[in-house]
């Protein structure tokens, strides 16, 4: 009792968080828990149909199709999302000048400031057929016919993964720039003394004490696969659909253009289903959890 009364004041400023938590993140989830398990209907009754919803989601190909782009495109970016800014943060932290390095984060920071319908429009404009600087580019240099990137299932998936690791690339870049700015130099004192080249001190002291901003980052970037929305639905168009359409894309057609709220709620739940089998697969592998 002593130690509450000691501890009273952080409580009470828990209490808007929590208060905030219970409204906006649990209430929203457990109201759509119980329309999984309803014939959801914008006005009238609302009978209880159990598992119909899921059976329908899960007997429905689009919803397989949006899996598999998920697990492809967003399994993309997470791979290249995590290798280039730490290749990229690795070089930083060798470049003497400061001055560059703040620049150089200043530059790469400024695309994870743009919203997607920005980015998406830069890259629609870039890769355009007629007008596109790429195209332009190839037509000059190679002499090759345009093509036309966002209407080729072959390009469609690589151009989705590239935009996003190219937008959030600088936000991770500065993480792994603070978890290096973090390791003591005496470390790397140490490792001149034992005649240690630059690479042997980037392998044997740098990433071994970069590790837990490494898991910490990948475990992040790893509950953002299910959840790509923006980019998909920007940059997305009738030829291109069937190969980028993930999961919350397939939610958006059902639970919006098709009102068929049901089955939307029962799709939504899978994703938050996929979401904690992936992340508690991620947190295992990497023994997230040892110090």
């Amino acid at each position: 009792m002593r130690m509450i009364k000691k501890n009273s004041i952080f409580y009470v400023m828990m209490f808007p968080v929590i208060i905030y938590f219970a409204l906006f993140a649990y209430y929203p989830l457990v109201k759509g828990l119980q329309t999984s398990f309803q014939d959801y209907k914008l006005m009238g009754e609302r009978p209880y149909i159990g598992f119909d919803n899921y059976n329908q989601v899960l007997h429905d190909p689009s919803f397989w199709d949006a899996l598999w782009n998920t697990l492809y495109i967003g399994g993309g970016i997470l791979i290249f999302g995590f290798i280039a800014p730490l290749i990229l943060a690795l070089s930083l932290n060798e470049v003497m000048k400061s001055w560059f390095k703040k620049t150089a984060q200043l530059v790469l920071y400024v695309p994870h400031l743009l919203s997607w319908v920005v980015i998406g429009g830069i890259f629609i404009f870039l890769l355009s057929p007629d007008s596109g600087l790429v195209n332009l580019l190839l037509i000059k240099i190679f002499g090759i016919q345009p093509i036309n990137f966002m209407a080729e299932e072959t390009w469609a998936r690589m151009i989705m993964i590239g935009s996003a690791v190219w937008k959030d690339m600088g936000y991770n870049c500065i993480l792994f720039l603070a978890g290096i700015a973090g390791i003591s130099p005496t470390l790397y004192e140490a490792a001149r003394m034992d005649e240690a080249t630059r690479w042997q001190q980037v392998h044997y002291v740098t990433l071994p004490q970069l590790m837990n901003t490494m898991k910490v980052i990948l475990l992040l970037n790893t509950l953002g696969i299910f959840r790509i929305f923006d980019q998909i639905f920007v940059m997305r168009n009738p030829a291109i659909a069937s190969k980028v359409d993930v999961l919350m894309v397939y939610t958006f057609q059902k639970g919006i253009m098709e009102i068929r709220i049901g089955p939307a709620a029962a799709a939504s739940f899978f994703v938050v289903l996929f979401t904690l089998l992936l992340t508690s697969v991620v947190r295992k592998m990497t023994r997230f959890d040892e110090v």
